[in-house]
């Protein structure tokens, strides 16, 4: 189980931080007027957070089945990344739309 939950972790990170990337990218994308653009680098961004959000929900299922999870710095470390991206994200979709509504006037 162990394994799996190294295994699990890693592409939380991985999927998390691709996420966060593209919401970066959105963002300098809304910044140079590119706002379609913008909203299509948050669409995948989205995407990419259902994918990290599928492999935590691997860990409670398994969890909440009677298996123990171990603990261990690598986990915590995935969680700190899926939430921080999930919280950039959030901020990135409305950083888009300001700039949506300063480019209109």
């Amino acid at each position: 189980m162990e394994e799996k939950i190294m295994e699990i972790s890693f592409n939380i990170i991985a999927t998390a931080g691709d996420a966060k990337n593209l919401a970066m990218e959105a963002i300098r994308e809304s910044k140079q007027g590119n706002v379609d653009a913008a909203k299509d680098l948050l669409q995948q961004s989205r995407q990419g957070l259902v994918n990290a959000h599928k492999f935590q929900t691997q860990l409670i299922t398994a969890e909440a089945s009677g298996e123990k999870t171990a603990m261990s710095v690598i986990l915590v470390h995935a969680q700190d990344h899926l939430m921080t991206s999930m919280t950039f994200q959030q901020l990135a979709e409305e950083i888009v739309e300001l700039y949506g509504k300063m480019d209109q006037k």
